[in-house]
């Protein structure tokens, strides 16, 4: 499904070199939207841009890491020079790293806290001028963050990354109380088992795709990464006066 409201519109999308990132980025640009590609693999961004032309979109591939502030402040740079002013943000990028707290994997806390939480801090800090000057116009801006229902729901040994999902449903929140009131509007989408490539990273076979995780997607049957896209798209749609604040997406199955 694409959503013709949304041609003329210029989105960046973060985490878009695979997963709901990538699906994501094809709706919009498939919808008529210029999208700006942010992710940290530049050759897979590469190549989903020259997809993304071939069906007679537009993409530009902007090699960036979320939890660099000069990087994401230098991708920010080039995007307005290519592409003008943004009044779309999805803030996608993340990383699921399970393991009991015991084990003090620190590198990994450090490495959810600053891609799935500061990075979207970031992110947003670099594209907040923008996003308020177009709402402040009348025109229509969004900020969508992709959360995770395990921002709810406790699941044994995820307990770092529900901690920064959880952080980042609430920071939604308040930035509704910041943003709304200026015209943007912002939009937490918390989706459940999803097929993507988080679960690649997982490096504790008992908890990954060989144990539980593997285990959840036959006994359930994840949603597909386009399914989250297609509610990114439908919210991002919706008329100026009308802002989808809180959207929950799970397979029939997951409790």
């Amino acid at each position: 499904m694409t959503y013709p409201t949304l041609s003329g519109r210029t989105a960046v999308v973060t985490g878009a070199a695979s997963g709901i990132g990538a699906a994501t980025a094809r709706l919009l640009a498939a919808s008529g939207a210029a999208v700006a590609l942010l992710a940290r693999r530049e050759e897979r961004l590469k190549d989903l841009a020259a997809r993304i032309a071939a069906a007679g979109g537009r993409a530009v591939a902007v090699a960036a890491d979320v939890t660099d502030q000069e990087s994401v402040d230098a991708a920010a740079a080039r995007i307005r020079a290519e592409l003008g002013a943004v009044d779309l943000v999805v803030n996608n990028a993340g990383v699921m790293l399970p393991n009991p707290l015991q084990d003090g994997r620190t590198d990994e806390w450090t490495r959810m806290i600053d891609t799935n939480l500061t990075g979207v801090l970031r992110v947003t800090r670099a594209f907040g001028d923008d996003l308020r000057a177009v709402g402040g116009r009348g025109g229509t801006a969004d900020l969508v963050n992709i959360s995770s229902i395990a921002s709810h729901i406790a699941f044994p040994n995820y307990g770092v990354y529900s901690a920064t999902k959880a952080a980042v449903t609430q920071l939604s929140a308040s930035l509704r109380g910041e943003f709304g009131p200026q015209g943007v509007r912002v939009t937490n989408i918390e989706p459940g088992l999803t097929d993507t490539e988080l679960g690649d990273h997982i490096d504790n076979p008992e908890l990954g795709l060989d144990g539980q995780l593997g285990g959840m997607f036959q006994q359930i049957g994840p949603i597909a990464a386009t399914d989250v896209a297609d509610l990114v798209g439908y919210a991002a749609s919706r008329p100026s006066h009308v802002n989808l604040r809180q959207l929950i997406v799970l397979p029939t199955r997951q409790a």
